[in-house]
């Protein structure tokens, strides 16, 4: 007398299908992570640039820069910002350019950060950790197809999850 397999609980995350027809979810989590903090990060640095470009009183004041002054630094982080929501959004549609993308991002993020540790220690410091888990995220396992049966023939995946046109 054999018991029934247990149903497995639906999963969020985005899955492989293996040779046996089992998922293969190792690093999925780690992509939809890196997106998320390619996110916040990127919304941070927008209004970190803007605040940076209308010379807020919360920026330090007196801060040397490579760039230049804090206002042409605010206008490097501001477009760099605006690049970290626009790799998002390729990731979220998984768009084959949209890994690299968000590596050479992430990478900008992390140099900006860099430059800007004298200024900014901590927040640097945790920007930089963030960037380089994301950064593991996106190169080990973001080559992966985001979406289970996305190698197969039809609209929709065995989830019932729209793969992307």
């Amino acid at each position: 007398m054999t018991t029934p397999a247990a149903p497995t609980p639906p999963t969020t995350h985005r899955a492989v299908t293996t040779t046996e027809g089992e998922e293969d979810l190792r690093g999925a989590g780690l992509v939809e992570f890196a997106g998320i903090l390619i996110a916040i990060f990127g919304v941070f640095n927008i209004i970190d640039g803007f605040a940076a470009i209308y010379k807020s009183h919360a920026l330090t004041t007196n801060a040397d820069y490579i760039i230049g002054n804090i206002r042409a630094w605010g206008w490097v982080v501001l477009i760099l910002g605006i690049a970290q929501l626009f790799a998002v959004g390729g990731l979220a549609r998984a768009r084959p350019w949209a890994r690299w993308f968000a590596v050479v991002v992430l990478a900008l993020n992390t140099l900006a950060h860099l430059l800007a540790l004298p200024t900014y220690p901590i927040w640097s410091v945790l920007v930089i950790a963030a960037n380089v888990a994301a950064l593991y995220g996106l190169c080990a396992y973001g080559g992966k197809p985001m979406f289970m049966g996305a190698a197969e023939p039809g609209p929709t995946s065995r989830r019932g999850i729209q793969p992307p046109v």
